[in-house]
């Protein structure tokens, strides 16, 4: 049996823990190793992409520099967050402002120092990125279009660190960036016509406060539309192995998402919808398994 104090630490862990969303960064961390290893650095040999240390340095300051962003995040969202996801809110009010604040600035203090290890440019990067993550989650939200822009840039941003350090330049890994760029667009503004209540309280110039759900399931179309360019190129221009599987269920899953949003009114609708992307999201990831099954095998 654990004592009164052992289940005190243990729920300020798991309230850290969903504060900082573990969950989503070590989908980050998995797929940025995937993305090195089938996309970006296809031609080098799988033992020197998987030890080399200064890509673990990246996908570590990454992963510090999320986590410290969530923590930020967090702490101005405290209030709205009370509104829109309570029993979350609870659960991450066990751990106090003071404490999240002291760990927001170790992280990124760490994330500063293990980019150093890398280069001066990696320094520059993340310092830039942890600044970007700070100005958003402080003015830039509460801000229509550009909020939402910012947020899907900022998402994809630890892919380009990663891409900036292979230095590949091919195509195709543009038309993957923009295929995840619109799915995360379209989760960022399903999210916000799902937290419409809490938004209006807080006072946030979100797409629909100020244009309305009507107009923001438009975009939300529009956007499912462009979707289907990148689909298309990644289908029958370029060579995806396997991965095509992946692109034709989630034009499948658009669809379906398509159907879904004019029909849906209530909170807990939306939040199904944002589900489907998040679902989008993740398989995509593990799908880039499938662009060559033999891949392991071969570059041993």
């Amino acid at each position: 049996m654990l004592t009164r104090k052992q289940k005190h630490i243990l729920l300020k862990f798991f309230s850290l823990f969903s504060v900082v969303r573990g969950y989503n960064i070590l989908i980050i961390v998995i797929a940025q190793y995937l993305a090195s290893i089938y996309i970006l650095a296809h031609n080098k040999p799988l033992k020197q992409v998987v030890f080399d240390l200064n890509l673990f340095m990246i996908v570590l300051t990454s992963a510090a520099t999320i986590a410290g962003g969530y923590i930020i995040n967090n702490f101005y969202d405290s209030e709205k967050d009370l509104i829109n996801r309570p029993i979350k809110s609870r659960l991450d009010r066990l751990v106090s402002q003071n404490t999240k604040l002291s760990f927001y600035f170790v992280l990124n203090f760490l994330a500063v120092i293990m980019a150093s290890y890398v280069s001066f440019l990696a320094v520059i990067f993340f310092s830039i990125y942890i600044f970007a993550i700070w100005f958003y989650s402080h003015k830039l939200k509460k801000v229509s279009f550009v909020g939402n822009l910012t947020s899907a840039i900022l998402t994809i941003t630890p892919f380009f660190a990663v891409f900036m350090y292979y230095k590949n330049f091919e195509t195709v890994i543009f038309v993957h960036a923009m295929f995840l760029f619109l799915i995360i667009s379209k989760r960022e503004l399903t999210k916000d016509l799902e937290n419409i209540k809490g938004d209006l309280v807080q006072d946030y110039k979100t797409i629909p406060i100020i244009y309305g759900e009507k107009a923001s399931k438009l975009m939300l179309t529009i956007l499912s539309v462009l979707t289907l360019i990148p689909t298309y190129l990644l289908l029958f221009k370029y060579e995806v192995g396997h991965m095509y599987l992946y692109f034709y269920l989630s034009t499948l899953l658009l669809l379906g998402f398509q159907i879904l949003l004019w029909k849906s009114k209530t909170k807990t609708h939306y939040l199904t919808l944002h589900n489907i992307l998040k679902f989008i999201i993740v398989l995509g990831v593990f799908s880039i398994l499938l662009i060559d099954v033999t891949i392991v095998l071969n570059r041993i």
